[in-house]
């Protein structure tokens, strides 16, 4: 995967970013932790990336050690108001990763956007208009577009899987991690028939994962059982470093890049750039 951060670059355009959202509706699986630091990998061998945080907690956003009270636009101004992607986005504290931050008024976006038109199309016509724009500004040269999902099912996310064509999907570990997955798939065939016929699953990730726990083998075989290999190869550790980035507004892949979790990721960014062969490198 890796590459010279110049190969190729001015040859592509935000149409031709690959949109990944990182979605899992119940909370607490580690669906932050993968998207900056998939992100940040992908940032790190060269990939332009742009993380969209579209959960109103905006961790993603203070993971990539941006301050959202001092960012002017953040991603509600684009869903709400029409404010461009380009407006909004601003550099992270990883080079060639940038980031569209969420703020507090996101919290109240999923209301709002009820009574807009076109309210689960807004995140997509954001991305198409920017793919469209003669000046990409700080955007130029997108290659991948990653979309921080919340812990819900509602509008936010809707809008991401309308935006995306692959979905990332964290999974803790655990037994009853699996409750409710079901209930996932079943919103994203639904997006995929009524709204968004290209969306698909390019991974499923286990994450918080022992080795010695025996019933974290159970859920690996039920997951490969239902997806096959949509299951990604690379296991996310349980690793204090994951956990301790944000603290210190950093992914783990800058405050501690030799930790097993920010080894992981690397490993895990490779399977998806790798999950659509025509844009591996």
């Amino acid at each position: 995967m890796p590459r010279s951060k110049a190969s190729g670059a001015s040859a592509h355009t935000a149409s031709h970013a690959r949109v990944v959202a990182v979605a899992n509706q119940k909370g607490g699986v580690g669906k932050t932790t993968s998207a900056v630091n998939v992100a940040a990998a992908l940032a790190e061998s060269g990939y332009r990336t742009l993380v969209i945080d579209l959960d109103p907690q905006g961790n993603a956003t203070l993971a990539l050690g941006i301050d959202r009270n001092t960012t002017v636009n953040t991603v509600y101004d684009c869903l709400i108001d029409g404010v461009s992607l380009v407006e909004a986005a601003v550099e992270s504290n990883n080079e060639g990763l940038l980031c569209v931050a969420a703020s507090v008024d996101l919290a109240g976006a999923e209301v709002e956007l009820v009574g807009l038109p076109q309210r689960e199309h807004r995140l997509a016509a954001a991305i198409t208009e920017l793919g469209g724009t003669a000046d990409a500004g700080i955007l130029a040269g997108l290659e991948f577009i990653l979309i921080d999902c919340p812990p819900s099912l509602g509008l936010l996310t809707v809008n991401a899987l309308v935006a995306a064509r692959e979905l990332l999907v964290p999974i803790q570990a655990e037994f009853y991690a699996l409750d409710g997955l079901g209930q996932l798939v079943r919103t994203v065939d639904l997006v995929r028939t009524a709204l968004n016929p290209d969306i698909e699953i390019s991974l499923v990730a286990l994450t918080m994962t022992d080795p010695q726990v025996d019933q974290q083998r159970y859920v690996a075989d039920e997951l490969r059982a239902y997806f096959g290999p949509l299951v990604a190869d690379t296991t996310i550790p349980r690793d204090a470093a994951l956990s301790e980035a944000p603290s210190g507004m950093q992914t783990a892949l800058t405050y501690a890049p030799k930790s097993d979790g920010a080894i992981a990721y690397r490993a895990l960014a490779h399977e998806l750039v790798d999950a659509n062969p025509a844009i591996s490198r």
